[in-house]
């Protein structure tokens, strides 16, 4: 079981930077890939950004949505056992509630499929106002 905690969501004005964090209370965290997917109201959940294990081999460490390549990043770090995505230049489109999943073991590498995170937080809001 893998229990994860988002935080850092709010509101702010289109084009401002934003940093969620995703924590866990212990290290197991750090031995499976972790996602960040978003929901906004109406629509279904969709893939944003994931990161390897910090025990995977393969040298191709994220995956991010080509929607949001070029102004989002997704980091880890270890000895806080915590996920981080760094939103730049967001826009009113951001507006969604933003949840971080954990791949269950075994789960190595970034998916971009929702199916593959057992493990699910409780969400953060995030609005970009025009």
């Amino acid at each position: 079981q893998v229990h994860l905690v988002e935080s850092g969501g709010g509101t702010v004005q289109a084009g401002a930077s934003l940093r969620l964090s995703c924590a866990a209370p212990d290290p197991t965290v750090n031995s499976v890939a972790v996602g960040w997917f978003r929901q906004a109201p109406g629509k279904e959940r969709e893939f944003v950004a994931a990161i390897n294990s910090l025990t995977a081999t393969s040298t191709i460490g994220t995956r991010v949505s080509v929607y949001m390549r070029g102004r989002f990043t997704i980091t880890r770090d270890g000895a806080k056992n915590t996920v981080y995505l760094q939103m730049n230049s967001t826009k009113p489109e951001d507006t969604a509630v933003y949840y971080c999943a954990a791949r269950g073991p075994l789960g190595f590498y970034a998916s971009d499929s929702g199916l593959d995170y057992p493990f699910w937080g409780q969400g953060t809001q995030v609005t970009v106002s025009s």
